[in-house]
């Protein structure tokens, strides 16, 4: 009997919280239009997020480029116009210098 009331109760709790996180992901706070930023040092654009993946674009300072996402704490998403043509690929945080720090998609205030 204990058994079973344990697992009902781990059930319900698990649920509850499939729930909650599945509300989370749904809510409308999020602005997911690029930001544009200016790079402070020279930077390439990776097609990847390794520092050996192949090289799309270089990128000198001052340039601006949209960041379109923050993969990770290494990594961001840009896009950038390069001779008339659109790349999209990967950056080093660091290329942005504080402004890296942020995210680019920031909540709605």
């Amino acid at each position: 009997m204990k058994s079973t009331v344990l697992l009902l109760l781990a059930v319900t709790g698990l649920l509850a919280a499939c729930t909650s996180a599945r509300d989370e992901m749904s809510k409308a706070g999020t602005n997911r239009t690029p930001v544009a930023h200016n790079t402070i040092v020279d930077c390439p654009v990776y097609d990847g997020m390794k520092k050996t993946s192949t090289v799309l674009a270089q990128t000198t300072s001052g340039n601006e480029v949209q960041v379109t996402d923050t993969i990770n704490a290494y990594f961001v998403r840009v896009r950038l116009d390069t001779g008339g043509e659109t790349k999209v690929g990967y950056m080093d945080r660091r290329c942005f210098g504080e402004r890296g720090n942020e995210r680019g998609n920031r909540k709605v205030k």
